[in-house]
């Protein structure tokens, strides 16, 4: 499980731990993070995919699952292409007699629509707007599909490509940043007036990953990951204002060519794992009462305080409640 010390990997590796034997791949600049990653029973292995330093990696896996992702700003785009697409192919030919792989890419891949509710397929047409003036994401989640896909079709590896949308849960995440932004009095930039998601909590991202293995095909299954409901920007931002008790500043700012909403198709993924388990609303309140309760020390602590609350849940059973 490659990126495991991201903020919305780090819940799902823990979860998958407790049923399976889990590596999880970082560049592990320190100590105290590889320590607190074996702390959730994940063996931590460091490497660098930009240079294919795959060492500490095990030589044979039954499945992979390609989290890691680094993201750069548009002048550093030769180096994002290094890490982001050429170290996932010579991750996949490594492991190209695997049983199966999860790579993960965005639904920032498709190519934006003015109506913030528009509903996007997978069949739907891709390409690089305007964000791309300021960042690689978009550029190397269509070469890392473009990669997968070869990978596929070239070994034989049965692969599920999954376009993730906005992640809920973890307090570093999506509306985690909103709520820190209205507690700091910033502005929240929203790309519509009616800017809305469909976001998948980290809950339900742990145990789909296993029906989205199964459906991996040597062909490259492509699959929106996003959650089955429906989140209005503007609403929930009112809705965590009045739990702060602060006012929200609210600023949109369109820009043509630029996805006015995120929100994607989801029924070729509930065709393949049935419906969410996790309520949007339950898990919006849990998230605030964590938050608003909390006093963490320092930033960095906090990253990894995050995922504590989601595992306690899992570990117990309530995540699949």
């Amino acid at each position: 499980m490659t990126g495991v010390t991201g903020k919305a990997v780090l819940p799902v590796a823990a979860a998958l731990a407790q049923d399976n034997e889990v590596f999880g791949q970082a560049r592990f600049s320190d100590d105290l993070s590889r320590e607190r990653v074996a702390a959730l029973g994940i063996v931590p292995c460091r490497a660098d995919l930009a240079e294919g330093g795959f060492s500490e990696l095990p030589d044979q896996i039954d499945h992979l699952l390609h989290f890691a992702w680094t993201r750069l700003p548009a002048d550093r785009l030769e180096e994002a292409m290094r890490v982001n697409v050429e170290g996932a192919g010579l991750l996949l030919h490594r492991y190209r007699r695997a049983r199966s792989a999860l790579v993960v890419s965005s639904s920032a891949v498709y190519r934006g629509h003015p109506d913030p509710l528009h509903r996007y397929r997978e069949g739907d047409p891709v390409g690089a707007g305007p964000s791309v003036a300021a960042e690689t994401s978009a550029v190397c989640k269509i070469a890392l599909e473009g990669v997968a896909r070869l990978a596929a079709r070239t070994s034989g590896l049965p692969i599920t490509i999954a376009r993730l949308n906005t992640v809920m849960g973890p307090h570093r995440a999506y509306y985690g940043k909103q709520v820190e932004a209205i507690l700091a009095g910033r502005e929240i930039v929203l790309p519509a007036h009616d800017n809305a998601h469909n976001p998948v909590h980290v809950e339900d991202m742990a145990w789909q990953v296993e029906p989205l293995l199964e459906a991996a095909s040597a062909a490259a299954l492509t699959v929106n990951w996003s959650g089955d409901e429906t989140a209005i920007s503007r609403d929930v931002i009112a809705r965590i204002a009045r739990r702060t008790g602060q006012e929200a500043n609210v600023i949109v700012r369109t820009v043509p060519g630029l996805a006015a909403g995120t929100v994607t198709d989801t029924a070729k993924r509930m065709a393949i794992t049935g419906p969410c388990r996790s309520s949007f609303d339950e898990a919006l309140d849990r998230m605030l009462d964590e938050m608003l309760d909390a006093k963490p020390s320092t930033i960095a602590q906090r990253d990894w305080d995050y995922a504590n609350p989601w595992q306690d849940r899992i570990f117990r059973g309530e995540g699949e409640a």
